[in-house]
């Protein structure tokens, strides 16, 4: 109860800045594809481990990808939607997809949007300060702190020892955060317009 409470706390207000901001203003048409890809992933990648009945396969999250190609209020707007889709079609009960929601999406999406902001205005602009530290560093950081601070706050299955948990999260982190930092270097390369966060004016010095 406790959990779910809190977790509701930290849900509803996000959601309600998120609306206010009215960031659909800013879309041209519609998200980039792979955004739309990895949304329509997202209740599939949170659920696996109870659809796979393995207690210490950590989920994917996904969501410091997603807060780079759509930005923050976007990013926390697609979380409804996941919600709902993992309520009807994995079996887990509100409580347990409330509680991936916000812990595998809103907040390593809100760490990684206040890691990326420090990145940007401590460190030169730079490509591959925007690749390395928001793609990668940023995302590594944002997982690993949300997973620490979850089990922290809610502890881990009885079943599984502490540490286990602990390390499993910060390898999954870490995959995350590799595969966050490649598609991004590829879409700065390739697709600069699918990513909300980066800009060339920003990134990239003028050759003269």
């Amino acid at each position: 109860m406790i959990e779910s409470t809190l977790n509701l706390l930290l849900a509803v207000p996000a959601v309600a800045i998120a609306a206010a901001l009215r960031p659909w203003r800013a879309l041209r048409g519609a998200p980039p594809w792979p955004a739309l890809a990895l949304w329509a992933l997202l209740p599939l990648l949170w659920s696996l481990d109870a659809t796979t009945a393995s207690p210490l396969l950590q989920p994917l999250s996904g969501a410091c990808l997603l807060l780079l190609m759509l930005g923050w209020p976007l990013t926390v707007l697609a979380l409804p939607p996941v919600a709902a889709v993992m309520l009807l079609a994995t079996g887990l009960d509100a409580a347990g997809v409330l509680h991936r929601v916000v812990w595998l999406g809103l907040m390593p999406a809100t760490l990684a949007l206040g890691l990326g902001a420090l990145v940007r205005h401590a460190l030169p602009r730079h490509l591959f300060v925007y690749i390395l530290g928001r793609g990668f560093f940023a995302t590594a950081i944002a997982l690993a702190a949300s997973g620490a601070l979850a089990a922290w706050l809610f502890g881990v299955p009885e079943t599984l020892p502490l540490a286990d948990v602990v390390l499993a999260r910060l390898l999954a982190a870490f995959g995350d955060a590799f595969i966050t930092g490649m598609l991004a270097a590829i879409f700065v390369a390739f697709r600069p317009q699918w990513l909300a966060t980066y800009a060339d004016r920003l990134y990239l010095k003028p050759l003269l």
